[in-house]
């Protein structure tokens, strides 16, 4: 045996739906086990985006006031820019919510209803036996009919 490129080793058995059953010696089929739902589907928007390009815009909304407002010589650019950030931003981020919520409300209304079904396939477990006992029934309750 060679190297396999860090892979572990596998033993050779029989693969596909007809494995060897010890016990019996007779082929053992997998179960199919299909199940059926109904689930919406619908374009939802991404609120992580609207609300960086909501702060991103509160942002410029900031620096094009402090460039074309009247400019105290004494506090300066920069202040008068980090002040009406430390409002645009948040104001930014917050209208950028919003936007998203109304979009998902309306992908909402828009959303299709469709059938989907799931298909599995399971082994049958000989060590497992279907119960056949049953709880006794506790006192005061009544036998579920």
């Amino acid at each position: 045996m060679g190297d396999n490129g860090g892979m572990t080793e596998q033993q050779d058995t029989p693969e596909g739906p007809h494995e060897a059953d010890g016990a019996a010696g007779e082929p053992v089929e997998p179960r199919v086990v299909r199940e059926q739902e109904r689930v919406s589907i619908r374009r939802a928007p991404k609120l992580p985006v609207f609300l960086v390009l909501g702060a991103g815009l509160g942002a410029i909304v900031a620096f094009v006031l402090t460039a074309v407002g009247d400019l105290d010589r004494r506090v300066g650019f920069g202040a008068t820019f980090g002040y009406l950030a430390l409002y645009g931003i948040p104001a930014g981020i917050v209208l950028g919510a919003i936007v998203a919520l109304v979009l998902d409300r309306r992908s909402r209304r828009r959303a299709a209803e469709v059938t989907v079904e799931h298909e599995s396939m399971q082994e049958p477990d000989e060590q497992q036996e279907p119960d056949t006992q049953q709880e006794p029934d506790k006192p005061g309750e009544s036998p579920a009919s």
